[in-house]
Parts: C-alpha cells; sequence; structure tokens
C-alpha cells in the first residue's frame, strides 16, 4: 500500500481479494468519522492551535464543519455501524427520533445513501406539502374547497413506541405507514 495507490506483488485468490476490498471500503467509510472525532477532540481541547490545524488538512472549511456537526450530533453510540457516515450526514438535521427512524429503515432494507436521501425527501415534501394546503384555501368558502382524497396524519411517537410499531409492522412485511392505516381501521371498525 502506497499513499497514492495499491499494488499487488503477487497472484490473490477471489477470496482474498475480495477480503481486501471490503477492508479498503470499511477504512474509508470508518476515516470520515475518524477525522470528525479528531476534530471535535481538537476543537474543545487545543482552542488555540485548532484554526491552524484545520488550516493544514486538504478539506474545505465546510466540509469540516459538517464532519464535526455530524460527530456532535451522533455520538458514538447512536452510529450506526451498518451505515456510512454519508447515510448518517443525510439525516443529521432532523429531530432525533426521526434521525433514529430514518437510519434504522436504511440499515434493515440495506439502502444507499442516495435511497435514504430520495426517501427522506420524499417524506419531507409531503408534510410540507400537505401541511401547505390549509394557508392557499384560506379566504375560500368551503363548499369550494377541494374534497381531499387523503390526508396526511401527524403522530409524535417515543422512540420506544416507534421501534415496537416498527417491530409490529415488520412481522407483517408491510411498511410502518400501510400497517398503522391498517390498524387505524381495525380499531374505528370495531368501535
Amino acid at each position: 500500500m502506497h499513499k497514492s495507490g495499491l499494488l499487488f506483488t503477487s497472484r490473490q485468490s477471489l477470496n482474498m481479494w475480495e477480503k481486501i476490498g471490503v477492508d479498503l471500503f470499511s477504512f474509508a467509510n470508518s476515516s470520515a468519522w475518524w477525522i470528525a472525532d479528531w476534530l471535535v477532540y481538537g476543537e474543545t481541547t487545543f482552542c488555540d492551535r485548532y484554526g491552524e490545524a484545520v488550516k493544514r488538512t486538504p478539506l474545505s472549511y465546510q466540509t469540516l464543519r459538517n464532519y464535526t456537526w455530524v460527530a456532535r450530533k451522533f455520538p458514538l453510540p447512536r452510529r450506526r455501524q451498518g451505515l456510512s457516515f454519508s447515510h448518517h450526514l443525510e439525516v443529521v438535521a432532523l429531530d432525533q427520533p426521526q434521525q433514529d427512524y430514518w437510519l434504522r429503515k436504511a440499515e434493515e432494507l440495506s439502502w444507499s445513501r442516495n435511497k435514504l436521501r430520495t426517501e427522506v425527501r420524499s417524506s419531507l415534501l409531503t408534510q410540507h406539502g400537505e401541511a401547505a394546503r390549509p394557508h392557499e384555501e384560506r379566504g375560500r368558502p368551503v363548499g369550494d374547497r377541494p374534497t381531499p382524497t387523503a390526508l396526511l396524519l401527524h403522530l409524535q411517537l417515543s422512540p420506544e413506541d416507534l421501534a415496537s410499531f416498527e417491530r409490529a409492522a415488520s412481522k407483517e412485511s408491510a411498511p410502518l405507514e400501510t400497517w398503522a392505516a391498517r390498524m387505524l381501521r381495525r380499531a374505528a371498525a370495531s368501535g
């Protein structure tokens, strides 16, 4: 191994070649966390020297700020070992229960970072689109308002309840949202 490359000096078996690849990707995924933790430590321990050290890194100031932001929001016990630093970066701006929900889902469904990004953005757009509708309809007579075909229901759940509901939905091989709607219909029908 060299700073600028990897040289194979002998023929490798397929198994050894695959193991090397797994190790390399593990190092690549871990290096962002290592740099982030290094930055947080330096920032809190060497206030007067931190700025100088940061100037010597090849990464942009904004990238370094993002690294520290993610490291602070995800202390080591909250980090998902099966997901990359980039997965965590995708959800860092969300509230902690939402972060945990999306990371758990990404881990369980083996989502790529791009798939996680798409799912989170789609969910946020749906939430914001539904929330904006009532404001758009102010001043319009009630009879002139379109009848919604579906309503978005916002629930605030504890992390424990969310995990419990996800397990129940998983047992029925259903997405959480589908399972929850089914449970609400059953409760309404029996009441």
